[in-house]
């Protein structure tokens, strides 16, 4: 007979047990707990029915449509003595009398998701399991309060943009706990494909957090029109959507997906898929983190090698499919591998934005940061495009117009500057030793063996005796004329007579090349040996202003054909043009629930006038879930001040970003953030 008689009650106690789980910015409406650590639940008997040794209580839980015990989606477990952590166990914690404390600890490898608990079939609650990073079984844990603050906990975060020379640091609002954000994370898991085809073996899957991750890098982008959440344009214009420079955060993003049916939010660029990858891992309880490739690769055809034809004018042949990408963002996340070899454990990179297909969907990894170090590219999943993403060979080759080719010689690599956020600190972390060894080391040598590299095998150091490079002016900012250089430098004992063709041409950051900024085509450069000339090409306003992507990048291109040889040289050069600053301040003392003020400045650079403008806030715990926006009543002269001042209210004490955002008709969207310290 069950203990558990028709006037039991009952409380989930879900302000101390979400605290505990570390999932008490969810909300403490509901329960929300981890695996494999212990939760517990107050029973109000109204009598002293039970007995201890003697009474037994028969408990279920089940997770998804079809739970069945052999795929781990259904648990049937009584009480013990005490807490067994590695399966689903259950233990009375207080001593009996009318109130018993009843403690439930889930498997540390139970599916995660929506589940209900049944206790004796009179009693039936419903909460939800989450990774459990914080747990040493849990295959993602983490030893590092400072890492988990960082990569489980953190709301907001910074990503980098710009190029290797000027990495631009953009915040971020993750806002992971944010209302209605995890309940669209699950209802992600819900949509996959995968789920609608055989839900029983779907969520008896997410167990498994390496399924888990390839599941959500296929379904943050809708490319296989699978429900995904963004989907992706890298056109000039964005009709029917927003710009991918418009999101602040992650919120907006997922509720309004969430809201319209499941139908992509357009528009995402490869940042923005990313972030969001990071916002719905982080939700889930996987350790997450968003990292920075500079210079690089997508290799179409798997060969390792990026071709690029220019004809004797420096224009390249856009035919190709395979680009060198400015930046290219993906996502890290931390788990064991028990499925691949010792020693693979750790980062694991996945990509959501949609480049090529994985399984005949667009997805992308997870594979083991380790692996593509070392050149394991039989690893799963996709470690031989994410080795080309940082290790291809850019090779430039001249087309002349008697049709010959000749291979141009120019140094610049792929995978540089592999950056992420500090942990606990704003600034930048290089990490582009877990990705590779050092150049020319004995061990990168080695994984180019591995990985049948050929063409960085067999590459000898060009010495030409023609050198060329460029230089910038310094504070090159939107708004201004200014002055590049191409300096040609004769290293020979000989006179050169040489051809100089000098351009600059507006690009997209992935490296689609846009309009012409400024052109110089020297038929004669003629060079003592020895001897250095440095050619000025200037870049006027009036010029480029039209022909800029939002993303404030310009390409310069330096070709030198040498008259006696044929042979040809190559210096390229992408310029991010600053923004100007937006100034913060913030007026009144910062407490929780209780109305501050943002005083924003910004001073118009550009010798014409700023129509439409407006600034726009949105922070975690900040401003509500949402963002503000203050438009401007005029327009703003050359050199005068936009200035508003935005009124919010913070839910939560801690650190938090204030994220930002001015746009107008001639600046686009410019960015900057503020850390404010909300106390109690």
């Amino acid at each position: 007979v069950s203990f558990l008689n028709e006037s039991v009650t009952w409380d989930l106690a879900c302000q101390f047990n979400n605290t505990d789980h570390h999932t008490e910015l969810n909300g403490t409406d509901r329960l929300i707990v981890r695996r494999g650590q212990t939760f517990t639940i107050n029973l109000y008997l109204n009598s002293d029915s039970y007995q201890p040794g003697y009474s037994q209580l028969h408990i279920t839980a089940e997770t998804g449509p079809q739970p069945e015990e052999q795929y781990g989606t259904r648990a049937v477990f009584g009480l013990s003595d005490e807490i067994n952590d590695t399966c689903w166990s259950a233990a009375f914690s207080s001593p009996p009398g009318d109130t018993v404390c009843l403690s439930v600890c889930a498997a540390p490898d139970a599916p995660i998701g929506r589940y209900i608990l049944t206790l004796d079939g009179r009693i039936q609650f419903d909460f939800i399991l989450l990774f459990n990073p914080w747990c040493p079984r849990d295959v993602v844990y983490m030893d590092s309060e400072e890492k988990l603050a960082e990569y489980v906990l953190a709301q907001d975060g910074i990503i980098f943009r710009g190029n290797a020379e000027y990495p631009v640091p953009i915040a971020w609002y993750f806002g992971q706990f944010e209302e209605g954000i995890l309940d669209a994370c699950l209802r992600i898991l819900d949509m996959n494909p995968k789920h609608s085809r055989n839900p029983g073996k779907d969520c008896s899957g997410r167990r498994n957090v390496i399924y888990v991750t390839r599941v959500l890098s296929a379904m943050i982008n809708s490319n296989d029109r699978d429900y995904g959440v963004l989907e992706g344009c890298w056109k000039d214009t964005f009709d029917g959507g927003v710009s991918p420079m418009s999101w602040r955060g992650s919120v907006q993003i997922l509720r309004t997906w969430s809201s319209t049916s499941c139908l992509p939010v357009r528009f995402g660029q490869c940042w923005v898929f990313a972030a969001v990858a990071c916002t719905v891992s982080r939700a889930l309880g996987i350790p997450c983190r968003v990292v920075t490739n500079f210079y690089s690769a997508h290799d179409t055809n798997s060969n390792l090698v990026i071709e690029r034809y220019l004809n004797e004018k420096g224009e390249i042949d856009s035919s190709t499919r395979d680009m060198i990408w400015n930046y290219h963002c993906w996502v890290e996340s931390w788990m064991t591998r028990p499925d691949l070899p010792p020693g693979f454990d750790g980062w694991q990179a996945s990509d959501p934005t949609p480049q090529e297909k994985s399984e005949g969907v667009f997805c992308c990894g997870p594979v083991p940061v380790r692996a593509i170090k070392e050149g394991e590219l039989t690893f799963k999943y996709d470690a031989p495009f994410v080795f080309a993403e940082v290790n291809a060979d850019l090779v430039h080759i001249l087309k002349y117009n008697d049709g010959s080719t000749r291979k141009i010689v120019n140094d610049q690599k792929v995978g540089q500057k592999i950056s992420t956020k500090s942990v606990g600190r704003d600034e930048r972390e290089d990490i582009t030793h877990l990705y590779k060894y050092p150049e020319g080391s004995a061990e990168e040598r080695q994984v180019f063996e591995k990985a049948n590299h050929q063409n960085k095998l067999h590459q000898q150091q060009a010495n030409p005796g023609l050198q060329i490079t460029i230089k910038l002016s310094t504070g090159i900012r939107k708004g201004c004329d200014f002055d590049v250089f191409a300096i040609v430098t004769n290293k020979t004992e000989e006179d050169k007579k040489c051809r100089l063709v000098f351009a600059s041409r507006a690009v997209s950051y992935n490296g689609v090349i846009g309009r012409e900024c400024g052109f110089k085509d020297l038929l004669n450069v003629e060079l003592a040996p020895g001897g250095e000339r440095k050619v000025p090409l200037k870049l006027n306003y009036s010029k480029y202003c039209t022909n800029l992507t939002e993303d404030n990048l310009i390409r310069l291109g330096a070709l030198l054909i040498d008259y006696s040889t044929k042979e040809a040289m190559m210096a390229m050069r992408d310029i991010v043009l600053d923004d100007p600053e937006i100034k913060i301040r913030i007026l009144g003392e910062p407490k929780e629930k209780r109305k501050l003020a943002a005083e924003l400045t910004l001073q118009n650079p550009l010798p014409e006038t700023l129509q439409g403008c407006c600034f726009t806030i949105e922070g975690a715990n900040l401003t509500g879930g949402s963002s503000i926006t203050e438009k401007l009543e005029s327009p703003v002269e050359p050199g005068q001040e936009a200035k508003v001042k935005i009124y919010f209210t913070p839910t939560q004490s801690g650190l938090r970003k204030l994220v930002v955002d001015f746009d107008s008709d001639k600046l686009g969207h410019v960015r900057g953030y503020k850390n404010v310290i909300i106390g109690k």
